[in-house]
């Protein structure tokens, strides 16, 4: 939309650089061309705004094929009115001149131009084109068709409209009948899916009867293995038990032998050891006799003062120790009193008495 301000009873008109401005003062053109700015005044100015820019209108439209059935078809169409020139003697592009905006909706006249015609060249096709052959070709179909049919219509180009491209999105049939069409598909896509889960459980079952058949096979082995390491060991321990056994008869017969030797040893050791001792018990007992004879033959060769003297040590070395002697007068005197009695017998005599 052009952009006008006021100034002092003028306007001043400043387009957009895609928009085409056709300026009229009194019937003459005073301005014509894309981007323009210019001032005017507005009661004898007849100013008219063509988009020359590229535009796309979407629409929808609904068709019946050759088989009865209805499709809703989707599409775009984008167009540019070349001839602005043209477009704006044919079509109402007149502008305010004190908003800027159009009087008339020439953008709504030319969608309904451009929806219809496209509609009925997609009608004429659909219309002989069974569904299943429509759904499966429909879109490149109807695109082509659509295209050569715009591109062929007088009427747009006496407006100066050019279609540059035509989209077709969708020709889809309604949702019950959609619904129909997929359950075949859908069935031989379950049969397939049907058909790999049998084969897989098929697989499955014959790899667990192969691990199955190989875990026997396992315990077999496994039960086998067992068996010999049992007869092994038994085997083992009875060599263990018998290597034991002789181990241990010998074992006893040399203890037996051992005992025995120490016996015999220990007998002729104490034989021996007896024999010495009676030999030298004897010889002890001649060396006490020829001792004996030679003390008594000494003292039957010496004087009583000898023997006397011999006595006395040997009562001396029969006494106990003595550490002091306390000699008070009436012991004294009672000794003196005793060696002095008459019939007391002289301590040498009584020595020299019990030599004898």
């Amino acid at each position: 939309m052009a952009d006008i301000t006021r100034r002092f009873g003028f306007r001043h008109l400043r387009s957009n650089p895609t928009s085409h401005i056709r300026h009229l003062r009194g019937g003459q053109l005073a301005h014509e061309g894309t981007g323009l700015a210019f001032w005017f005044r507005p009661l004898s100015a007849a100013i008219s705004e063509v988009p020359a820019d590229d535009r796309e209108l979407a629409m929808m439209f609904h068709a019946r094929t050759a088989d009865f059935q209805d499709l809703a078809v989707q599409a775009t169409v984008t167009y540019r009115i070349s001839d602005p020139t043209t477009a704006a003697t044919r079509l109402d592009f007149g502008i305010d001149p004190d908003t800027g905006a159009w009087r008339a909706e020439p953008l709504a006249q030319l969608g309904t131009l451009l929806t219809e015609t496209a509609q009925q060249h997609a009608l004429q096709l659909i219309a002989r084109t069974p569904l299943a052959d429509t759904l499966v070709d429909g879109v490149t179909a109807v695109r082509e068709r659509i295209a050569e049919g715009l591109a062929a219509e007088p009427r747009l180009a006496e407006i100066g409209l050019t279609v540059l491209a035509v989209r077709v999105t969708a020709v889809r049939p309604e949702a019950e009948l959609e619904r129909a069409l997929r359950t075949p598909a859908r069935e031989l896509v379950q049969q397939e899916a049907d058909r790999a889960t049998y084969e897989r459980r098929a697989v499955a079952v014959e790899r667990e009867r192969a691990i199955a058949e190989n875990e026997l096979a396992s315990q077999i082995e496994l039960a086998r293995r067992e068996e010999e390491l049992v007869s092994q060991r038994g085997t083992n321990a009875r060599r263990e038990a018998e290597q034991k056994a002789a181990a241990d008869a010998v074992r006893t017969d040399a203890e037996a032998a051992r005992r025995t030797r120490m016996a015999v040893a220990e007998a002729e050791a104490a034989g021996t050891l007896a024999a010495q001792q009676a030999e030298a018990t004897r010889s002890l007992g001649e060396a006490k006799a020829a001792g004996e004879a030679a003390w008594l033959a000494a003292h039957q060769q010496a004087g009583p003062e000898v023997l006397q003297a011999l006595a006395l040590i040997r009562l001396a070395e029969h006494l106990p120790r003595i550490d002091s002697i306390t000699l008070t007068p009436d012991v004294l005197t009672g000794l003196l009193t005793r060696l002095t009695a008459p019939g007391t017998p002289h301590p040498t005599n009584a020595v020299a008495e019990n030599g004898r």
